[in-house]
């Protein structure tokens, strides 16, 4: 495989706004890097629909993007996405695929309780992945789980500025407390990649002595570890945002997106 040119982007894929909390760290870690941020808001929210169709819709989106893009690397920078699409597409693309996958292995490690939160999509709680992980790494430990689509939208607002109705994250909250269980939980995964977006407010809810963990700084390190040798431009270069077209939902305004280091908006 030939080296990639130093103008090869990073290409990071998600339904929506979600997967900028994953580029961040990596910007961060990387910050010459040529970033690619493809959002599908004509699938949104992909929490909500069938394994069968998301297992056919992200290879073939992920196929035009890379075609469009030539990046040197794409990040899946969704839960959902990655537990129920992610070989379909590292066997149809010919390029080093990153997933998302829920942090229950360093959950697992910092609970003291030996009760675990995960709080993700109806679409990734429901996951055999999900089981694998915690067969895995929580054995002997109680993982509770609780699908949440509401924080989805509600994070999509918040970065528009709108308000986030607290009702939608006290029912997330109590969704995993109200289980067996539930009143002994110290760590909740944050299992999609939008929830991040509302930590403030679901720390709030969840109070002092619940610890909120995710996995984008694992990310991070694999995106650099796989790309450690690579040239790069000398200065950051704009970063491009991508969105498929959908009549409810237009692009955010740029300036939601220029603190990730995106600099102009696309749609396909």
């Amino acid at each position: 495989m030939h080296a990639p040119s130093p103008d090869a982007p990073i290409l990071f894929f998600d339904s929506g706004l979600g997967g900028l909390t994953v580029l961040g760290p990596t910007h961060a870690l990387l910050p010459t890097a040529p970033i690619v941020y493809a959002a599908d808001y004509a699938g949104l929210p992909y929490g909500q629909k069938s394994e069968a169709e998301l297992a056919a819709r992200v290879p073939a989106l992920l196929g035009r993007l890379v075609e469009r893009y030539q990046p040197r690397l794409a990040v899946i920078a969704c839960n959902t996405a990655s537990t129920i699409a992610l070989a379909h597409v590292r066997a149809a693309l010919d390029l080093p695929i990153v997933g998302t996958v829920p942090a229950i292995k360093p959950a697992a490690e910092l609970s003291k309780s030996g009760v675990i939160g995960v709080l993700g999509t109806e679409a990734t709680v429901r996951q055999p992945y999900v089981d694998d992980l915690s067969a895995r790494f929580a054995a002997g430990k109680t993982v509770l789980r609780h699908g949440s689509p509401g924080l989805v939208t509600g994070a999509e607002a918040k970065l528009r500025g709108e308000e986030i109705d607290p009702a939608t994250i006290a029912r997330a909250i109590a969704g995993l407390r109200d289980q067996p269980g539930g009143n002994a939980m110290d760590v909740i995964v944050l299992a999609c990649t939008h929830f991040p977006l509302l930590q403030a407010e679901l720390q709030a809810a969840a109070g002092p002595g619940v610890q909120l963990i995710d996995g984008a700084s694992g990310i991070a390190r694999r995106v650099a570890v796989l790309t450690e040798g690579q040239a790069w431009p000398a200065a950051a270069t704009p970063g491009i945002a991508v969105f498929t077209r959908s009549a409810e939902r237009p692009p955010p305004p740029l300036a939601t997106l220029t603190p990730y280091g995106i600099n102009r908006i696309e749609t396909i």
